[in-house]
C-alpha cells in the first residue's frame, strides 16, 4: 500500500506537480495514472519511488515498492548487464544465478550481456531494466510506459508478464495506451493541476481524462482493496 500525506513539489521555474495530495493506493489493486504530457506523472511516480523528494508532506510505503519499472538509470555503465543484474540481486538479497537466468531469458540480450551497459542503447537498456524488475518480487510495482519499449512480439512478451505479476501485487501503471490500460489495472487516477482524482471505476477515469474533465479537491482519497467503494474521490489542495 502507498500513502500520499498532503504532498507537495514544484520544481524551480517549472510546473506544479502536486498541490497537496493526499491519496491511497491499496495493496493488491493495479490503478492507472493517467494526466496530459506535462503534468507530472513520472514525478509523481518517482517521489512514490523515494527517486524524488517531495518539497512538503510524506510518502508512506508499506511492503516492498518497485523502482520504475524498466528505468535504468541507475545501471553503472562500465559494469556488464550481467555484472549489474548481480549487483542488483545483492541488494535486493535475491540469489544471483537465479535473477540472471531469468533476465537472460526475458531480455533477449544473448551476448550483449557481457557488454559494459555504456555500449546499450536506450532500447537495451529497457530490457534489461525492465527484465530485472520482473525478476524480483514486489508488492507494488511502478511502472511507466514500459511496455512501449522494443518490437510487437517483445511489446507482448512485456505485457504477458507484467499481468502474471499483476496477478500477486498491486500496481500504479502510467500509460497513454487506454486499452493497455484496460489489460492491467481496475482503478484509476487522474492527476491535473497538481490535484490527484482517484477512480474505483477505471472506465471513469478515462472517460475524465479523455474528456479534460475538471480535477476538484474531495475528503475522501482512498480507493477500495476491491473497487467497491465512492467513485471520483479527489486529492488535493487545503
Amino acid at each position: 500500500m502507498i500513502v500520499l500525506e498532503d504532498v507537495w513539489k514544484r520544481f524551480p521555474s517549472g510546473p506544479l506537480v502536486a498541490q497537496g495530495i493526499t491519496a491511497v493506493f491499496p495493496a493488491g489493486r493495479a490503478t492507472a495514472l493517467l494526466g496530459r504530457n506535462g503534468a507530472g506523472k513520472s514525478s509523481l511516480l518517482a517521489m512514490i519511488a523515494g527517486t524524488l523528494r517531495p518539497d512538503a508532506g510524506q510518502v508512506v510505503r508499506h511492503g516492498r515498492v518497485s523502482w520504475p519499472v524498466g528505468f535504468a538509470g541507475a545501471f553503472h555503465p562500465d559494469l556488464t548487464g550481467a555484472q549489474n543484474t548481480r549487483f542488483v540481486a545483492r541488494v535486493y538479497g535475491v540469489d544471483s544465478r537465479g535473477l540472471l537466468g531469468f533476465v537472460r531469458d526475458v531480455s533477449g540480450l544473448g551476448d550483449a550481456m557481457r557488454q559494459p551497459v555504456r555500449r546499450y542503447s536506450s532500447g537495451m537498456r529497457a530490457r534489461l531494466g525492465f527484465a530485472i524488475s520482473m525478476g524480483i518480487p514486489f508488492d507494488m510495482y511502478l511502472v511507466d510506459e514500459v511496455t512501449a519499449v522494443g518490437d510487437a512480439a517483445f511489446r507482448r512478451e512485456t505485457s504477458a508478464l507484467l499481468k502474471a505479476r499483476l496477478g500477486q501485487a498491486g500496481a500504479i501503471v502510467v500509460s497513454h495506451a487506454p486499452a493497455q490500460l484496460r489489460g492491467l489495472c481496475t482503478a484509476g487516477a487522474v492527476l491535473e493541476a497538481g490535484r490527484l482524482r482517484m477512480f474505483d471505476d477505471l472506465e471513469e477515469a478515462i472517460a475524465v481524462y479523455q474528456g479534460g474533465g475538471v480535477v476538484r479537491a474531495s475528503t475522501h482519497p482512498t480507493l477500495s482493496a476491491k473497487g467497491q467503494a465512492g467513485r471520483g474521490a479527489s486529492a488535493g489542495g487545503r
